[in-house]
């Protein structure tokens, strides 16, 4: 993925928006898009604009590729939140073994 694509990614990410929302903005195809973030396809000067535009940023602020603190802050949180997130699968995965377990104990007492 090259520093545009990352970008646009991160950007999309931060409004809240799937792949399938943005594509319908900019009015192309989800794999189009997806192709843009991954880098496999040149993105036009129109493009640019109208992909900044919807991010509310002008094609020079879209294109810098220095990672701000903002974003830095916003990639640590996201992380943290994605560990939170596997931690609690792991934890509702064991509850659902004990669950299992008192429902199989239950069952054989009541045979």
């Amino acid at each position: 993925m090259n520093a545009l694509g990352k970008k646009i990614r991160l950007l999309r990410h931060q409004k809240g928006w799937s792949q399938e929302d943005v594509a319908k903005r900019l009015d192309i195809s989800i794999p189009a898009f997806s192709k843009i973030e991954t880098g496999i396809t040149d993105v036009n000067l129109s493009r640019l604009d109208q992909i900044s535009r919807l991010f509310g940023l002008t094609v020079v602020q879209l294109l810098a590729t220095n990672d701000s603190e903002e974003e830095k802050k916003f990639i640590s949180e996201l992380t943290t939140a994605n560990k939170k997130l596997q931690e609690r699968d792991a934890e509702v995965i064991e509850l659902q073994k004990k669950v299992i377990e008192l429902y199989e104990q239950l069952h054989k007492k009541g045979e």
